[in-house]
């Protein structure tokens, strides 16, 4: 910030363009926002493949339950498939202050698209692989993913910003588990980890490792998400 003696007033340093300077912290969030959305909507786009209901695109060990669990399968697919699309849009500082509505837009369909994916998810998990230990992890995922998206919802509606932003930003690491659980399965595989054992494991590591990385951007950012 440039400090303007003229009326007691403070300008902010602008470049050619009219728009504020690039510093190292902006652009820190730049590259982090990116390094969050392109895994994101590849991951959205590669699991949109399963509305073509071709049973080549599911998960082969799966197929079988999937093609006896259609209705839950698309609820969880579809939900999650819009939310990891959306959720990283509502994190666009510009986008809330220059396109509020836009921003409640995107914010109500992510909320319902998160819903979407719990119940699904719920509805999938008693057969899962790898039971008990799989099962477990994945409906421990949509319980949690239920409630952090059912309490964005409600702070937002008694009009906490803050708290609002803190649960959203906990949902959405729920639902990026979807991202780092198919990193998880890629990387333990080539390690030669068994299936079974990879898979089990990343049914709780891919959302408990993300909800860790959620907590430790809730308190870097801290003052500004204190509740009100």
């Amino acid at each position: 910030m440039n400090p303007s003696s003229t009326k007691g007033t403070y300008r902010v340093a602008t470049d050619e363009q009219g728009q504020p300077p690039i510093t190292p912290a902006r652009r820190r969030r730049r590259y982090g926002w990116l390094s969050m959305t392109v895994p994101a909507t590849a991951t959205a786009v590669v699991a949109a493949r399963y509305f073509t209901l071709d049973p080549d695109t599911f998960l082969s060990q799966q197929r079988a339950v999937y093609l006896t669990e259609l209705a839950p399968l698309l609820l969880h697919v579809g939900g999650g498939v819009l939310a990891l699309a959306l959720g990283p849009w509502q994190f666009r500082p510009r986008l809330r202050t220059r396109y509020p509505a836009a921003h409640r837009l995107i914010g109500r369909v992510y909320l319902l698209s998160a819903l979407a994916a719990g119940l699904g998810g719920l509805a999938l998990a008693p057969k899962g692989l790898a039971g008990p230990i799989a099962p477990l992890g994945f409906a421990a995922l949509a319980v949690l993913l239920l409630l952090t998206s059912t309490a964005a919802y409600v702070t937002i509606r008694r009009r906490s910003v803050a708290r609002h932003q803190v649960w959203m930003i906990r949902s959405y690491a729920l639902i990026f588990a979807a991202v780092t659980f198919r990193l998880w399965l890629s990387v333990l595989s080539g390690a030669g980890i068994p299936f079974d054992q990879a898979y089990g494991s990343g049914a709780w590591a891919s959302w408990l490792i993300n909800l860790l990385v959620a907590e430790q951007v809730i308190a870097r950012l801290g003052r500004p998400l204190t509740p009100r």
